[in-house]
């Protein structure tokens, strides 16, 4: 997330980072992880960031919408801090793109799909198709090549008025305009709405070259 994050930042806007451990993306990990973010948003505090992102999309939802909203609640208390998780930034990005219908392509085990369709959907987002990798071991999904993304977003894009490509872990960056011109349609991913959130929330101008979303700021 961080080697994305620091290339869509504006001029001006500086990205600090505190990261929790997690070795395989499994549900009962994700929960664990989230033990630790008061300590990982306390050390960020200390550089008096404007923002606290929790950039994790399915450590964000695994627990359902109230559990997302008391970990927001608690990074918040913990630090004084405004705080944003990566599915909170994605569901505003969806909604803000007037997005019905989505198709999800992730990294993910079925278990973890079956989750963000029933998050997605509880927030009043359908589903139309959702299909994942497989991938257990975190650092796999982080070396994911490309071309093995794209195909799964031309597996799962038909008939939906946008994509998601699901995991802060995930490379996607690059894909996303290509993505875009090619199926007229838009095209969000996790580091790209996580940025997107956070910029908002300071008011600050868009940013070109990493889609539609991003252009649409503030």
């Amino acid at each position: 997330m961080e080697s994305e994050f620091v290339r869509m930042a504006p001029e001006g806007v500086s990205i600090h980072t505190a990261r929790m451990r997690l070795v395989d993306a499994t549900p009962e990990a994700l929960i664990e992880m989230a033990e630790d973010a008061g300590r990982a948003a306390d050390l960020l505090s200390t550089a008096e960031v404007d923002v606290i992102v929790y950039g994790c999309t399915t450590g964000s939802l695994v627990g359902g919408v109230e559990w997302e909203e008391r970990l927001v609640q608690r990074m918040e208390r913990e630090t004084g801090i405004p705080a944003v998780t990566t599915i909170r930034a994605v569901v505003d990005s969806l909604k803000a793109l007037e997005v019905g219908r989505v198709a999800v392509a992730t990294p993910y085990t079925d278990d973890l799909n079956h989750l963000e369709r029933e998050f997605l959907q509880s927030e009043g987002i359908e589903v139309a198709t959702i299909r994942g990798l497989g991938i257990v071991r975190n650092v796999d999904i982080g070396r994911t090549d490309g071309a093995v993304v794209k195909r799964l977003v031309d597996e799962v894009a038909g008939g939906a008025d946008a994509v998601f490509i699901s995991c802060t872990n995930l490379p996607t960056i690059d894909l996303i305009e290509p993505l875009e011109a090619e199926l007229g349609r838009p095209v969000v991913t996790s580091n790209q709405a996580s940025m997107w959130a956070a910029l908002r929330s300071r008011g600050l101008d868009g940013v070109k070259g990493y889609g539609l979303l991003m252009r649409r700021l503030p």
